[in-house]
């Protein structure tokens, strides 16, 4: 009975040293876990603020590439906006440039090879320009309108036929397809000077209306500066009246082909060759 007795307390003891070791093993091994879990810790600030540093590297860095864009933007557009002589005739932009490069692309190869100096391609660019802002499905013949560039001034030239009857300085009806189209140009620049020239041919001319040739060119000219002025609001302060009677000849006046040339009405305008270019893009 005392052998039992003795046996029994030596297993309790034996059972409760076992569960004191796996106590401090599980303790020894609890703050294992615990001190690796707080260096862990101390790891995920220290990346969490390198992580910061580099976001904030990254930000000043997009900063500065979106300040270089917006600066090279800048200069592209002053670049495209700066303007270059070109001879005597005018200054043009590089935005004008490639408007008028887009403008001689389309002219055949045989035609190009006469204009060889950028001065010659700008008058042709402008006149193809322009002839095409303002043609209309009267226009037939090529001798009906002209246009052509002298300096910085454009010329519009128009056959009498297309404005007026014979000897008359009516303007016919049909005229108001060429004369809108005119008052579109001379309208999209606030600061353009527009001169209405009346040009005959050599025969006189004299009646109970019209004393002479330079009275028929004044009245011609008169009567197309009212009809943009009333009819199509052509700001009149913007507008000048003149009449050349026979002496500014473009031709012989000894065929009727060269005194139909003569007989015509030239519109002279000085536009912004960027703003001209820009409306004639946008027709």
């Amino acid at each position: 009975m005392k052998k039992t007795a003795i046996s029994l307390l030596a297993l309790i003891v034996l059972a409760s040293c076992v569960s004191k070791k796996k106590y401090v093993a599980l303790e020894q091994q609890n703050g294992e876990i615990t001190s690796q879990l707080q260096k862990t810790q101390v790891e995920k600030e220290d990346l969490e603020a390198k992580f910061a540093k580099i976001e904030s590297r990254v930000n000043d860095y997009n900063s500065k590439i979106n300040n270089l864009t917006n600066e090279v933007g800048v200069l592209t557009e002053e670049n495209q906006t700066k303007f270059d002589a070109v001879g005597n005739k005018a200054v043009i932009s590089e935005k004008a440039k490639i408007g008028m490069r887009e403008t001689l692309s389309k002219v055949s190869p045989d035609v190009m090879k006469y204009y060889t100096t950028v001065e010659d391609s700008m008058n042709l660019a402008l006149s193809l320009n322009l002839k095409r802002f303002v043609d209309t499905t009267d226009l037939d013949e090529s001798d009906d309108i002209s246009i052509n560039i002298d300096k910085t001034v454009v010329m519009i030239s128009i056959s009498d036929k297309m404005l007026f009857n014979s000897g008359s300085y009516r303007i016919n009806k049909k005229a108001d397809k060429i004369l809108q189209k005119l008052a579109d140009v001379i309208n999209s620049e606030p600061s353009l000077d527009v001169m209405i020239e009346g040009h005959t041919d050599s025969r006189s001319i004299s009646t109970s209306k019209v004393a002479d040739n330079w009275d028929l060119s004044v009245l011609r000219a008169t009567s197309v500066v009212r009809k943009l002025q009333k009819d199509f609001g052509v700001a009149p302060e913007k507008l000048i009246a003149s009449g050349r009677s026979s002496y500014q000849p473009i031709t012989e006046n000894d065929t009727k082909e060269g005194r139909s040339r003569n007989r015509r009405t030239r519109i002279v305008i000085l536009p912004n060759i960027d703003k001209f270019f820009a409306l004639m893009a946008s027709n």
